[in-house]
C-alpha cells in the first residue's frame, strides 16, 4: 500500500482497498472513513485532515511514499 507517515505523531496513514484509511503505529491500528470517523480497530484517534488527503482524489501524489519500509 501507499501511504504517508504523520510528521508529528509518526502514525502511518494508508488507503485500503475499500477506500478507507488504515492508521497504524507500533502494531496498533484503526480503520477510519475519509472524514476521520472511526470504523474499527483499537486505535480511536487520527488526524481527519490527513485521512482526507490520503483518501482524496489527489492520492497519487509525489509526496506519498511506498510504506513498506518504515525504517527511515
Amino acid at each position: 500500500m501507499w501511504g504517508i507517515i504523520h510528521p508529528i505523531d509518526r502514525k502511518l496513514y494508508e488507503r485500503d482497498s475499500n477506500g478507507n484509511i488504515k492508521v497504524s503505529k507500533d502494531g496498533i491500528w484503526g480503520i477510519f472513513a475519509v472524514d476521520g470517523r472511526h470504523l474499527e480497530g483499537e486505535m480511536y484517534e487520527c488526524d481527519p485532515q490527513l485521512c482526507g488527503w490520503v483518501g482524496g482524489p489527489k492520492y497519487t501524489n509525489a509526496r506519498l511514499d511506498k510504506s513498506a519500509d518504515r525504517s527511515a
